[in-house]
């Protein structure tokens, strides 16, 4: 143990790596935090002798391997190698997998402490504290130096068999990242200029907010620079992060197209692009046995998983293409759950594609591997004028009293009381805010709390703490709901714990003896501030990002962070741009306005028959359209958005716009269609906006104004306008997708002709022709 090292290596990530084995159990167990894990080690600690040694760092080098960590505890007198692990309920509960990676650190930290100190043997202790008892259970065992060295070595060899893999993988990887070419003949217009902003925000370090206009590729636009900064500036990782599904299918279009997806064995030496991809997919999605639990009594995936994961694994960073289809198919191969070796390869790939939440939320798994092994990550963030809305749902948390209610009458006694307290609570509440329970009209059916409820976050940690410990004795017991109430007790609790001007608490009636408690997240920029601190670059990039300040104050955005607009390469003469200033799409107005709306509808289509879209501010408005457009024009053929459409039924929502056809489709703004689908062609060719995308100017929405008043000097631009028109735009930008594409654009709103508002449309659509009709309304937002 004493050669110079070219690989270093915590234990705990040796032993994940090399010792687990047996199946894989996700059973739900009841976990202490990491606070009372903290707590349960000192405590362990302070209960020993004067001579015990605490938090001893360890370390040896095995063939130019260096294995180092911290030991809990020695024990010098009884010559007792400590491991302390805290837990909650009965220890018969534990997966093998995760007693075998106990005994393994252990026996590794006894094997660097024998080497260090000369001892000849030492007793290995795995020390077990249930923090509810305090109670310990503790297994020993004796081993021989001889014998420790033996497993260590054992371990440092498998470690550095992948290890010497994985070095010669980036060798290869940034070598040819370095030569890597563009994949067309010359850049679109624009997107050399987006590629050259990312690649200096890569190399600089920054993080980049790029408003580049729809159709000029930038996806590939970002993902190409960053591949070429890998080996220049030692990046680690990319991480291409999307909002919705055909974002993912983007990015890995765009890596395929530079050559990531030619397989290593069929590829020659010149055609090889040694580039791991990985394309992350919702577990509900993933999953092969929708309905089983995940261990092995139950799944015959989770059956013997780690003993085939290493096969599994060598295979797939072979195989180095892994969207969900060429994942699936190893993971069948191997007969793996094809959603945990996603987990696992995430370690072992250089771009990875999924979902915003896998960097942004709170217990995010790319950050948290980014933290642990110090990665310099490159994020690349697609559609991110949707990062605001998306981050304040994920640090947002709320209860339903009638579900509560309903759960607790199904409740074993243990369990009855502790509920009881929060029903207590919960009517305390309502009552204190003055919403009548029982529904009493004229009541208040909402109101923004001055703070935290203290009482009830005090009963709803009391409900956690008693579900927590129950369920730690009576396993047998974890029903679906209740697993469920605790996490959900548990998500608003921990948000309690970090409640400030960021969020606010509202308290909502929704008729007798329903109430909903929401802490609701405001300003995300608090949240997400450390996640990007703990980037190395960052290229957030959509159509739709201006003002840049918006985004910067709201997403917590580094002060050096540079803004980029990138000009279009389309001209005004491509759109045809008109305002309908006689109408008024207002509530109050809306009856009226649907006479002079469907007017224009047919009166366009028309002139210029082809597939349209027109968009509503809601399905009420839009329901209401629609029946008076059939009426009107039963002739022309229309396909409309329904509340809560499915997968399928989007899609074939889409394939009607075929090319060559005729259609009207009606959809909602802020909806699947309006934004993120290319229609491009005369698959589209015009859309018409009946609304100015506003919220409503509901409780919640003023709160939040004056909220972003206070905190931004900005209240009716951040809770209202910004949002609103970065809506509108987006839909508008359904309609020229390439340089050959022509189409009109009908804003049916008075408020549109307003200058301060066509400030804010984009540049290139040129100066609207607007028509007026009768008196205008009142000049107000």
């Amino acid at each position: 143990m004493g050669e110079a090292a070219t690989w270093r290596v915590a234990v705990r990530t040796l032993c994940d790596f090399t010792a687990r084995e047996g199946d894989l159990d996700h059973r739900f167990t009841p976990a202490p935090s990491a606070r009372e894990g903290i707590d349960g080690h000192a405590l362990v600690a302070g209960r020993r002798g004067d001579g015990y040694e605490a938090e001893i760092p360890l370390s040896g080098t095995f063939e130019g391997l260096t294995v180092s960590g911290r030991a809990d505890g020695y024990d010098p007198l009884a010559n007792r190698l400590e491991e302390v692990k805290t837990h909650r309920g009965r220890l018969d509960r534990m997966a093998d997998n995760q007693r075998a990676l106990h005994w393994a650190q252990v026996s590794v930290y006894g094997a660097l402490l024998c080497a260090e100190r000369g001892l000849a043997s030492v007793t290995l202790a795995l020390v077990y504290l249930d923090i509810a008892t305090g109670r310990e259970t503790v297994l020993t065992r004796e081993a021989s130096a001889a014998e420790l060295a033996a497993f260590f070595e054992t371990q440092c060899r498998r470690y550095l068999a992948w290890a010497a893999q994985e070095a010669e993988h980036r060798a290869r990887r940034d070598a040819a990242l370095v030569g890597l070419a563009f994949p067309h003949p010359d850049f679109r217009p624009g997107q050399r200029d987006l590629a050259e902003s990312a690649y200096k925000a890569a190399s600089t370090g920054r993080c980049l907010l790029a408003q580049a206009p729809t159709g000029i590729g930038k996806t590939l636009g970002t993902l190409y620079p960053l591949l070429m900064a890998m080996p220049r500036r030692g990046l680690d990782r990319i991480a291409f992060l999307t909002m919705k599904t055909p974002g993912r299918r983007l990015a890995l279009d765009a890596l395929s197209a530079l050559g990531a997806d030619v397989p290593a064995a069929d590829a020659t030496d010149t055609e090889r692009r040694p580039l791991r991809v990985l394309e992350l997919t919702a577990r509900d999605k993933a999953c092969e046995y929708p309905g089983r639990a995940c261990h092995g009594e139950a799944c015959p995936l989770a059956a013997g998983f780690y003993d085939r994961l290493p096969a599994a694994r060598q295979a797939a960073v072979t195989r180095g293409w892994l969207d969900r289809a060429s994942l699936r198919e190893v993971a069948g191969e191997h007969g793996v759950c094809p959603y945990y070796l996603g987990q696992e390869l995430a370690r072992w790939c250089d771009v990875v594609v999924g979902d915003v939440n896998h960097w942004f939320d709170a217990n995010a798994l790319l950050h948290g591997l980014a933290r642990a092994n110090g990665w310099r990550t490159g994020l690349l963030v697609d559609e991110a004028h949707n990062l605001v809305e998306r981050a304040r749902a994920m640090y947002s948390a709320e209860l339903d009293q009638r579900r509560l209610a309903r759960l607790r009458r199904a409740m074993p006694m243990p369990l009855k009381r502790p509920l009881g307290r929060l029903a207590r609570q919960w009517q305390a509440l309502v009552k204190e805010a003055g919403l009548d329970e029982a529904g009493q009209p004229g009541a208040p059916a909402y109101r923004v709390l001055e703070g935290l409820p203290a009482g009830m976050v005090a009963a709803l940690q009391g409900v956690a703490s008693a579900i927590t410990e129950y369920l730690g004795e009576h396993p047998e017991e974890a029903s679906l709901e209740l697993q469920e109430l605790l996490f959900e007790a548990l998500a608003f609790t921990r948000l309690a714990e970090r409640f400030g001007d960021h969020s606010l608490c509202d308290l909502a009636r929704h008729g007798r003896g329903r109430a909903v408690l929401g802490l609701r997240n405001l300003v995300p920029a608090d949240f997400l501030a450390p996640r990007f601190e703990a980037a190395h670059a960052a290229v957030l990039f959509s159509a739709t990002l201006s003002p840049a300040h918006f985004h910067r104050d709201l997403l917590g955005l580094p002060e050096a962070t540079v803004w980029r607009e990138v000009a279009s390469p389309f001209a005004a003469e491509q759109l045809e741009l008109r305002i309908r200033a006689d109408i008024s799409t207002r509530l109050r107005d809306r009856e009226a306005s649907l006479e002079p709306i469907v007017s224009e509808l047919a009166g366009q289509f028309r002139r210029r028959p082809g597939h349209y879209l027109a968009f509503f501010s809601s399905f009420a408005y839009l329901d209401a359209a629609l029946a008076c457009f059939c009426e009107a024009h039963p002739d022309i053929p229309v396909r409309t958005q329904t509340r809560g459409m499915r997968e399928e039924a989007r899609e074939d929502f889409l394939a009607g716009f075929a090319p060559g056809g005729e259609s009207i489709g009606f959809a909602v703004l802020g909806g699947a269609f309006a934004e993120g689908i290319d229609l491009p062609g005369d698959r589209l060719i015009g859309a018409f906006i009946a609304t100015l995308g506003l919220p409503p100017a509901d409780p919640f929405n003023e709160a939040l104004k004056a909220r972003l008043a206070a905190r931004f000097g900005r209240g009716d631009d951040y809770a209202y306008h910004i949002p609103g028109l970065i809506k509108v735009v987006q839909a508008a930008g359904r309609v020229i997708r390439g340089p050959g594409d022509e189409g009109t654009v009908v804003l049916m709103d008075d408020r549109f002709a307003r200058r301060e508002v066509r400030a804010r449309l984009p540049a290139w659509w040129g100066p609207p022709v607007t028509t007026r009709g009768g008196a205008a309304p009142p000049a107000r937002w």
